[in-house]
């Protein structure tokens, strides 16, 4: 057994340069610790309190750091004291890690596509009408016309008056005729994209017999690995974030969303900018996004470098005031911190932290923080049994 020691790696010049007070004691909140600010006392941040502490501005959070720095322990253990104080939690889990905290709360994962399908719209308004438009750029893998737009406004009307339990299937009968007709047309095209949801290769994922998911537990865990490698995933974590964050939030139960893996929907340009919209209304919601991270880079190599769209990404990152920022390889470590916009020494503190020690940035505050899971977290944040078996 391999035990490292925490050293002593800044000065009281550093910090001072770094907005840091040789006595930082934290954020002064209270509750669960998730470590120890390294020259003060235990650390707690949840982004509710620290928002009505004055502490932030808005809740969403991202977490970035390499494979195996203590990304998936401190979401987790965030998560773990959150529902203790009676949040409501939806993880939309690419990799299929979040399975253990699930079941530990009594709660099985589900499955998108085995364990049913998952309705995005819920009840008919305009807001289903702008998310349908975004699930067909994204199934279709290109921008909309005005001509689609119209032909969406037609279809969105029809929905509106028969108000479906199914609105995919509704919207695609709508376009039946379309489908058949081997003539290019913006009708054909819209047709093209509600059919790839309804009957194409992503059948049973958005559209299906029966009920929907239900996603309104105090913990949910939506398992999307089936979709991991596949070019599904980005329109998968859209479709369960619009449907999870009806559910979430909204008078006393404050509520996180995690989206795991998040390069995939960052690089969606479709799935973008119906994030952006979402981003900012999380605080009139009280919807808390969490969005994780190895690296920024992963977001570029899926968008077209110097465009708009990774522009909106940046964009997307730097509103979040609430960071926990692991150590990243030198240059990763330059990427993130030209998305984020930080300082030399912040930078030079990404590179040299070591194995569960994180820079916390939340609103104009600073703490480097050890992340220490309690024996309540242990069971939960353990990923290393395979490597053990050796």
């Amino acid at each position: 057994m391999v035990a490292r020691a925490w050293t002593h790696w800044a000065t009281s010049e550093d910090l001072g340069t770094f907005g840091l007070p040789a006595h930082d004691a934290g954020t002064g909140l209270v509750g669960a610790p998730l470590g120890d600010a390294q020259f003060g006392d235990p650390f707690v941040l949840d982004v509710f309190d620290a928002y009505q502490a004055g502490l932030i501005t808005n809740p969403n959070v991202v977490v970035a750091g390499a494979i195996g720095a203590g990304k998936s322990t401190v979401v987790k253990m965030q998560l773990r004291r959150a529902l203790a104080r009676g949040r409501r939690v939806v993880v939309l889990d690419p990799k299929g890690e979040y399975g253990p905290l699930a079941r530990h709360h009594g709660y099985a994962p589900v499955v998108l596509g085995r364990d049913g399908w998952c309705d995005p719209f819920g009840e008919v308004d305009q807001e289903g009408s702008s998310l349908l438009r975004f699930l067909l750029a994204s199934a279709l893998g290109e921008t909309l016309g005005v001509e689609e737009h119209f032909v969406i406004d037609e279809v969105w009307r029809d929905v509106t008056v028969a108000r479906p339990r199914r609105v995919l299937r509704h919207a695609l009968a709508t376009l039946a005729r379309s489908v058949v007709d081997p003539t290019p047309s913006p009708a054909r095209r819209v047709a093209l994209g509600l059919h790839r949801l309804v009957e194409g290769d992503l059948r049973g994922l958005f559209d299906g017999d029966g009920e929907p998911l239900t996603l309104d537990g105090d913990l949910v865990v939506v398992d999307l690995s089936a979709q991991w490698a596949s070019s599904a995933l980005p329109l998968a974590l859209l479709a369960v974030v619009a449907a999870a964050r009806r559910v979430l939030g909204g008078g006393d139960r404050l509520g996180y969303l995690v989206l795991d893996e998040a390069w995939s929907l960052l690089g969606d340009e479709s799935a973008l900018e119906w994030l952006r919209g979402s981003w900012k209304l999380a605080r009139a919601r009280g919807v808390a996004h969490v969005l994780v991270l190895h690296r920024f880079s992963d977001v570029a190599s899926v968008a077209n470098a110097g465009t708009a769209q990774l522009e909106r990404a940046r964009g997307l990152l730097r509103e979040t005031e609430t960071a926990w920022l692991f150590r990243q390889p030198p240059d990763e470590a330059r990427e993130i911190a030209d998305v984020l916009a930080l300082s030399s020494l912040e930078t030079r503190y990404l590179r040299t932290l070591p194995r569960g020690g994180a820079l916390v940035r939340y609103g104009p505050h600073r703490s480097i923080v050890r992340v220490t899971p309690d024996a309540h977290d242990a069971p939960l944040v353990d990923t290393d049994d395979v490597m053990r078996l050796a």
